[in-house]
């Protein structure tokens, strides 16, 4: 039986923030900035303006800061009968005789701008609503792998294509656009089924017709706000409760529930309590504890995650914990209490890419399988594709999961502009002996009358302190006076040579 979950609901005019609680603590966290609101799943009217042949794609002006980015993978292929070419271009029709610079496409973003990319496009249109995905752009009818049987996934597109026939005759057309049943259309009932059908079918004719007369750059159609999508996504049958702490959003969301997720509608309760919603379960703590670097254990032992550019590492460690009877199982239980808090730091930070994760090493094969099988367990509660490697030969377990929005940290910090994220800054000492042979290739080059060297308070203090031998031994080698000043504003790795 599947753990029951509550979703707690802060919003703010400038923020909303969804916690998912399992177990008493926060399993996940989902942070919507209204200034910063994610593009996936928005359609754009777009114009072409470059196609780079060598890299089969093209940039697509979508009125945004950073071209986007439509690789020739994402082009939907008029012919329905074409099999997917995936990312090889063998076979493929190249990308410039399909598209040309001045074009207008309709795109859709599936991939939010991260860093210095920009966001990635797909000319393959699809409407995504509370059960079904909307294929306007073919007749496909697709069931997502996730529900069981197949027996059940045969009954389910009998009824879906009973239902859209029915669909047909009322609208009086034949049948256009396809669908992909989600999972949470397992137990629906064919009302539910019709409703979503009719809300897709409608919300596309106002996007098509929109999109006829809109100028490249137009947002045609915007993906549900956070809020709305809490309703749509993650409520399930586990869900106790969700709790909003303001009552207007409150009524919005009943209103669109009501509409939508009728099922969902009674579980919503707006909150009134004197303390704020995250407070009852520390959620702002555990949010500071989700920035951090290291991660502590029950046991004593601790985790280290660190978020590269490439992908994430998992290091693993004992610590303080001496707890079992001998190394082998201090080893083991540190590790199964590590695979657990693995699966959810994964989920909390919205860590997604590859993940390399560096678990203590254990010489019983059967410690390692209970291990790896604790952690594939954990990790089935994630609604976010993931997929596990076993360990390789260094003892690491490899994995990947999806990744379609920024990870927590990216969202809520940025470099230190101290460090440019490198997470340490040179010595004082170093930074002295870098000044002094910067003076010595000045000096050959220029003749001034004196050096004025401008720098962080701490090398100054350095430079008129333990490195004032070398100091004086430097000026009397170039004959020329060297005066110090110390700059507050400028950072430990900071310098100045002034010329006077």
């Amino acid at each position: 039986m599947p753990s029951t979950q509550d979703i707690l609901v802060n919003w703010t005019p400038q923020e909303t923030r969804v916690a998912i609680i399992e177990g008493g603590a926060v399993q996940e966290l989902h942070v919507e900035r209204t200034l910063e609101r994610g593009l996936v799943g928005n359609i754009y009217a777009g114009k072409v303006v470059r196609v780079l042949p060598g890299m089969q794609s093209a940039f697509i002006d979508i009125g945004m800061e950073r071209a986007a980015f439509l690789h020739v993978a994402d082009l939907h292929r008029e012919d329905p009968t074409a099999k997917p070419q995936g990312r090889s271009a063998e076979g493929q029709v190249p990308i410039e005789k399909r598209v040309h610079e001045g074009q207008t496409l309709m795109v859709q973003v599936i991939k939010d701008p991260i860093g210095t990319k920009g966001a990635r496009l797909s000319t393959q249109i699809s409407v995504a609503g509370r059960l079904l995905v909307f294929l306007p752009q073919d007749e496909h009818l697709g069931i997502s792998q996730k529900i069981g049987s197949a027996e059940l996934r045969e009954q389910l597109r009998e009824r879906m294509l009973r239902l859209i026939g029915e669909a047909d005759i009322r609208e009086g057309r034949a049948r256009s656009g396809g669908f992909i049943l989600r999972t949470n259309a397992e137990d629906a009932t064919d009302d539910e089924l019709a409703s979503d059908i009719a809300y897709l079918r409608k919300t596309w004719a106002t996007v098509r017709d929109l999109g006829l007369k809109a100028a490249p750059g137009t947002l045609l159609y915007q993906e549900l706000n956070l809020a709305q999508r809490v309703l749509r996504d993650l409520v399930n049958e586990s869900t106790n409760t969700i709790r909003i702490d303001s009552l207007m959003q409150f009524d919005i969301l009943k209103a669109f529930g009501a509409e939508f997720t009728p099922s969902a509608v009674d579980k919503l309760a707006h909150y009134k309590g004197e303390r704020p919603i995250f407070d009852l379960y520390n959620i702002d703590g555990e949010i500071e504890k989700a920035l951090a670097r290291r991660v502590d254990l029950k046991s004593g032992g601790y985790l280290i995650v660190d978020q590269t550019e490439a992908l994430t590492t998992v290091d693993v460690n004992t610590g303080g914990y001496v707890g079992a009877r001998n190394f082998d199982d201090t080893i083991f239980k540190t590790n199964l209490e590590a695979a657990q808090a693995i699966a959810r730091q994964l989920r909390l930070r919205n860590l997604g890419g590859i993940v390399i994760i560096d678990f203590i090493d254990m010489l019983r094969e059967d410690h390692r399988d209970s291990v790896l099988a604790e952690f594939r367990k954990q990790l089935g509660k994630d609604r976010t594709k993931v997929t596990v490697s076993g360990f390789s030969a260094l003892g690491l377990v490899e994995m990947t999961r999806k990744r379609t929005r920024e990870s927590l940290a990216h969202m809520l910090c940025q470099p230190c502009p101290t460090c440019e994220g490198k997470g340490q800054v040179k010595t004082a000492r170093t930074v002295c002996y870098d000044i002094l042979r910067e003076i010595l290739r000045e000096a050959r080059q220029f003749n001034p009358r004196e050096f004025r060297v401008v720098a962080n308070a701490t090398v100054v203090e350095m430079l008129l302190d333990e490195e004032s031998p070398h100091l004086a031994g430097l000026s009397d080698f170039i004959g020329k006076p060297v005066s110090l000043q110390a700059e507050p504003s400028m950072s430990p790795e900071q310098y100045d040579i002034v010329l006077l």
